[in-house]
């Protein structure tokens, strides 16, 4: 069982940065970590993941703007995020994406507030 908790949210102006942090309970070597983000209304939609061996995927939404990495040897995963509009506004969450024998199964982080706001 992972358990995830993300910190560095908060209220930022149009144009600004903002660090998103994961820590993650046990060991993350072998794991895919990634961030999703979720409005009220909508579907939880992905930001970006990062593979155990560093492959990154990002939206279109965040590309050129985010930045994902990860401290295999801290068990955390990070989003940078620069040049933030409005629409980044949401919750963002930590995502654990396990592989099982058969299929995999996700954990989540309990989420983090990001407002984007002049």
């Amino acid at each position: 069982q992972v358990q995830l908790v993300e910190s560095g949210g908060g209220l930022v102006q149009p144009g600004g940065s903002l660090r998103l942090s994961c820590a993650a309970s046990g060991s993350i070597f072998s794991i895919t970590m990634g961030w999703y983000r979720q409005t009220p209304g909508k579907q939880r939609e992905l930001v970006a993941t990062i593979t155990s061996g560093g492959i990154t995927n990002y939206a279109n939404s965040g590309k050129g703007r985010f930045t994902i990495s990860r401290d295999n040897a801290k068990n955390t995963v990070s989003l940078q995020m620069n040049s933030l509009k409005p629409e980044d506004t949401a919750v963002y969450y930590c995502n654990a994406n396990v592989k099982l024998r058969i299929g995999s199964y996700n954990y989540w982080g309990q989420g983090t507030q990001v407002t984007v706001s002049s």
